[in-house]
């Protein structure tokens, strides 16, 4: 996602090349391109039918990139009203239904949901710091082996029952991707 003032561009998958306005908002960065790129060569580009989480959705780079990549739903979470009006203008702008966009904070929609995910993308403001916090509250709305990307100020070590599979740094952001391999009691393949 090429990000030119006040826009964003979605670089792969049926979405690609559509830019995306994004709100003016204090402290939202949105995921540069060559890291979004290095994340879904991570992930494997095609996610058809995997469930994604967008707990910071700020800009949507991440959430409207899985989207656009085969996600057969994707939900996004975010606080601030700005934010949330560019989210769901880009929604309908792109024709996006497998997207929901959810106003409240990432903690009380880990209190409240009912349904499980296969990849997640934490991406807080960096002041907070919430990357262990959050890591540690989100087993309860995983599938077996689901996988998360992480961007902070510095690298996170992984807790218990998450497991590393690849880092990376570019300028002043860290970023992972953690697999859960706690309670997990299926042997059957993921497609994602």
């Amino acid at each position: 996602m090429h990000s030119s003032k006040g826009r964003i561009r979605i670089i792969g998958g049926q979405y690609r090349s559509r830019l995306l306005r994004v709100a003016a908002r204090p402290g939202l960065r949105p995921t540069p391109d060559r890291v979004r790129e290095t994340l879904f060569n991570w992930l494997g580009q095609d996610l058809s039918g995997a469930a994604c989480l967008d707990l910071f959705a700020g800009s949507g780079a991440l959430g409207f990139e899985a989207a656009s990549r085969g996600a057969a739903r994707v939900v996004m979470v975010e606080s601030d009203r700005g934010a949330l009006s560019e989210l769901e203008a880009s929604r309908a702008a792109l024709g996006a239904t497998q997207v929901e966009v959810l106003r409240g904070s990432a903690e009380a929609y880990l209190d409240t949901a009912r349904e499980r995910f296969d990849v997640v993308f934490l991406d807080p403001p960096f002041r907070q710091n919430a990357v262990p916090k959050l890591l540690a509250r989100l087993p309860r709305v995983l599938n077996a082996r689901a996988r998360v990307y992480a961007e902070s100020a510095r690298p996170v070590d992984a807790p218990e029952g998450w497991h590393e599979l690849k880092g990376a740094r570019a300028g002043g952001v860290s970023y992972q991707l953690f697999e859960w391999g706690g309670n997990d009691s299926s042997d059957l393949p993921r497609n994602v």
